[in-house]
C-alpha cells in the first residue's frame, strides 16, 4: 500500500529559539519513500536534517520570535501485511546478546524498572522466555491499562501508569518495556506514523503512535501493548530508550504549541501518489505530547 504521511506544527516563541523536530521517517525506511519529502517553514528559513547514531533523522532550525509553522509531507510504500507473529521464537541468552542491546536492559527516564522488578518476576517468572513471555506481558498491560487522553502528564513513569491504570500509547509501551527489561529481555521504544491504517477510524484525531521492539533469538521484533493485535502500515520515525530520547519536538527555550496535526492516510489503489494534503491544525496541550516548555539538553 501507499501511505500519505505528514504533520503540521504551529508554535509561538517569545525570542529566537533553537529546536529539533523529529518528523522524518527513520533511515531504515527512507528507501520506501514514493515521493520526495517536503518540509515547509513559515516564515521561511534554513534548516538541516541530521541523522544520529540510531538512524533517527532530526530537523534542526532556529525558530524566530513569534509564530512558526512547520509542515512535513511525503508518500511512502508500506507492506500490506500485518506485524509478524512468531510464537515459537525463543529468547536470546543474556550472555549471547549483541553488545549494543545491553543498554536496553537498563532503567531510563520513563522506564523505572526497580519499582516493577518484584512484580515482574512474581507475575511472569513461570512463563518460558521468548515470544510467549513478551506476548503475555502485552496481554497483561493491555488488560490493566485504560486508554485515556485525560490521563496524560509529561513526567509519567511506567510505575505511575500502572498505579493510575490509564494512559496513552506511549504509557502502554513504557510499562511493557519496563517489564521486559526486568526479565532480561532488551526492549526499546519506537515512535512513528500509524493512525487508523487497516482498522476502522475512531473518534480521536490521528496522532504520532508508540510501540516497542524486543530482541529475541537473533533480531528485533515489533510488539504493541496498546492495540495488542497485529497492525499494518507502521512507518517508523525513531527508536530510543523511551520517549525522552525521541520527542517529536525538542526546544531549547520557552515556547507554546498552538497547533498540532498528524496525517496518516492510505492512498486508494490507482490514485496519484500525492503528498499529504493541507488540513487545519487542531489545538493540543503541551503536556499531552510529552515535551517541556523549558530549555532542555540533547541526549
Amino acid at each position: 500500500m501507499n501511505l500519505s504521511i505528514g504533520c503540521q506544527l504551529q508554535l509561538h516563541c517569545e525570542s529566537a529559539t533553537p529546536l529539533l523536530a523529529l518528523v522524518h521517517p527513520h533511515t531504515s525506511v527512507v528507501s520506501d519513500l514514493a515521493t520526495p519529502e517536503r518540509l515547509d517553514l513559515d516564515p521561511d528559513r534554513t534548516f538541516e536534517v541530521l541523522t544520529d547514531q540510531s538512524g533517527n533523522r532530526w530537523c534542526r532550525l532556529l525558530a524566530r520570535a513569534g509564530t512558526t509553522n512547520l509542515r512535513y509531507a511525503a508518500t511512502i510504500h508500506c507492506p500490506d501485511t500485518t506485524d509478524p507473529v512468531l510464537p515459537a521464537m525463543g529468547a536470546c541468552p543474556v550472555e549471547a546478546l549483541p553488545i549494543n542491546s545491553y543498554r536496553f536492559l537498563n532503567a531510563s527516564t520513563y522506564c523505572d524498572t526497580a519499582a516493577l522488578m518484584e512484580l515482574a518476576w512474581s507475575t511472569f517468572a513461570g512463563i518460558p522466555p521468548g515470544w510467549t513471555l513478551v506476548q503475555a506481558i502485552c496481554d497483561w498491560v493491555h488488560e490493566r491499562i485504560r486508554f485515556d487522553y485525560n490521563a496524560i502528564h509529561p513526567h509519567k513513569r511506567a510505575s505511575d501508569t500502572l498505579a493510575e491504570g490509564a494512559g496513552v500509547c506511549r504509557d502502554y509501551a513504557h510499562l511493557a518495556i519496563s517489564l521486559c527489561r526486568c526479565l532480561n529481555i532488551p526492549a526499546r521504544y519506537c515512535t512513528g506514523y500509524l493512525g487508523y491504517t487497516g482498522i476502522p477510524p475512531g473518534e480521536a484525531p490521528v496522532d504520532f503512535s508508540a510501540w516497542f521492539e524486543v530482541f529475541l533469538a537473533d533480531r528485533w521484533h515489533v510488539f504493541d501493548a496498546r492495540h495488542n493485535f497485529p497492525r499494518c502500515g507502521r512507518v517508523l520515525i525513531a527508536r530510543g530508550r523511551d520517549a525522552s530520547d525521541v520527542p517529536f519536538l525538542r526546544t531549547f527555550g520557552a515556547h507554546q504549541l498552538d497547533g498540532f496535526t498528524v496525517i496518516t492516510e492510505a492512498i486508494p489503489l490507482g490514485s496519484p501518489e500525492e503528498p499529504a494534503h493541507e488540513v487545519e491544525p487542531h489545538l493540543t496541550n503541551a503536556a499531552a505530547i510529552g515535551f517541556s516548555t523549558t530549555p532542555s539538553s540533547v541526549l
